[in-house]
């Protein structure tokens, strides 16, 4: 019996390039608690696909449960960046929520 990580990483055979097949094997490592290859994919996610901006979000969040809130803030800025290029209102509003947790800066307002 195949899991959902077998499945997912048969699909990205077929579809090598995926983003979102990339970001949902990801996903399926944070689920499954292993946070390292979790942080490792979302990590390369971002290098060559920095305009998905779905990703930010959860790397950001994966890097304050490590304790690096440094690393979550530039990854929040990053995918807030990406967001309002893309227009896309939704992931900025999900950033600037993450990212308003963590400091007090006005200057990201949207």
């Amino acid at each position: 019996m195949s899991t959902r990580l077998d499945q997912l990483n048969e699909f990205l055979k077929e579809s090598p390039e995926d983003p979102f097949l990339k970001y949902a094997i990801a996903a399926e490592y944070l689920k499954q608690e292993d946070e390292r290859e979790a942080m490792v994919r979302f990590e390369s996610l971002v290098q060559t696909h920095p305009d998905y901006v779905g990703t930010y979000y959860h790397l950001g969040k994966l890097y304050e449960k490590l304790n690096n809130p440094e690393l979550a803030i530039n990854t929040y800025r990053s995918g807030m960046e990406i967001a309002r290029k893309s227009r896309n209102f939704h992931a900025l509003g999900e950033l600037q929520g993450a990212l308003s947790f963590l400091t007090d800066d006005d200057d990201d307002d949207f």
